[in-house]
């Protein structure tokens, strides 16, 4: 357990929090030779958030790139 002395109101310090929640609720999956994270939005495809493992031309590809929506 740990105790933050502030004078930063709460609000300002809590802030952002939850959307770091949303981006650690992905998927982690390897799709055509590339390790990923997917949002799952149905049963076996998910949107594109990061790429974790991959060369560095898979950086360039538009059906890899974040949003994009992938099978898996």
């Amino acid at each position: 357990m740990s105790v933050l002395y502030t004078i930063v109101p709460l609000e300002e310090v809590l802030a952002g929090w939850q959307a770091e929640e949303k981006i650690n609720q992905g998927r982690e999956v390897w799709v055509e030779g590339v390790y990923m994270q997917v949002e799952p939005i149905a049963p076996g495809v998910g949107k594109v958030i990061r790429l974790i493992h991959c060369g560095l031309d898979d950086y360039l590809n538009p059906q890899l790139s974040p949003g994009a929506v992938v099978k898996y």
